[in-house]
């Protein structure tokens, strides 16, 4: 099956899970605390689990020999050529705050590399998508009507000319990481901290040029590779390895600000 195809089955993921979400946000719902992240509120939803088991359910119906690893239902067929990659809710503290800075992310990879991802936010009815060589996204324009354009990222020659994002600056696993991060922080232009999945998603669509982070498992990241390259940006690890299964992680709109990060990142 070609990827358009795909795109149009992960348009019918990005709206299951949209309808499956939508009714638990901004409402009395209650998060239980997974925990296993170094100590870090790690928080789940009745919304988390809903999103993700309609996913899996059309999924498995549609391509029962494709593979799935989700946050939320584990692992099954990992070793399939195709395996889909979930995070019903990346953002979830956003989430429970009532903030709309979190989104459905939905990943697909062929024999272990991302080949499409999306990000879905259903309260803002936004969606952005890529294959790697393209990226696009559908939602409210600037005057608030629907449209669609090309992502592209932004030139950005050095790291003093940088806006860079991270979930937290109290996020990262160990001390040494976040030391690092502390010193990438001090040579940027601006530091914005909380967006989660929408701020990959900027470097996208050129408004951020570093999104820097650690700690990231395979459906954190897997289906925000393929947007962000489709926009002419580059994603790694901090050391210029393959992101695809997480850990510490570095977006960037421009391969030299990529460069100078890494280097201060290393010390």
């Amino acid at each position: 099956m070609a990827l358009f195809d795909f795109a149009s089955f992960v348009d019918d993921l990005a709206t299951a899970s949209g309808k499956a979400i939508l009714p638990f946000f901004r409402t009395s719902l209650t998060a239980s605390d997974k925990g296993g992240r170094g100590g870090v509120f790690d928080p789940v939803t009745e919304a988390d689990k809903a999103g993700e088991s309609a996913m899996r359910h059309l999924i498995k119906r549609a391509f029962p020999s494709h593979g799935i690893v989700g946050e939320e239902y584990g692992v099954e067929q990992a070793d399939a050529e195709y395996v889909w990659v979930l995070d019903p809710i990346d953002g979830t503290r956003g989430f429970i705050s009532g903030l709309p800075s979190w989104g459905t992310l939905i990943g697909l990879t062929r024999n272990g590399r991302p080949c499409y991802g999306m990000m879905h936010q259903p309260f803002t009815r936004e969606r952005f998508s890529g294959d790697g060589g393209k990226a696009l996204y559908r939602g409210p324009m600037g005057g608030g009507e629907p449209g669609e354009r090309r992502l592209r990222t932004r030139r950005c020659a050095s790291l003093a000319e940088a806006t860079l994002s991270s979930t937290s600056p109290h996020a990262f696993p160990t001390a040494e990481e976040g030391e690092a991060f502390a010193r990438l922080a001090q040579g940027a232009r601006n530091v914005r901290y909380g967006a989660d999945c929408y701020a990959y998603c900027m470097v996208a669509a050129g408004h951020i040029d570093l999104v820097v982070e650690a700690g990231l498992a395979p459906y954190d990241i897997v289906a925000l590779i393929p947007i962000i390259e489709g926009a002419g940006g580059i994603v790694t690890t901090w050391d210029g390895g393959d992101p695809a299964r997480g850990g510490r992680i570095l977006a960037a709109g421009d391969k030299r600000v990529h460069e100078e990060a890494m280097r201060v990142l290393a010390g």
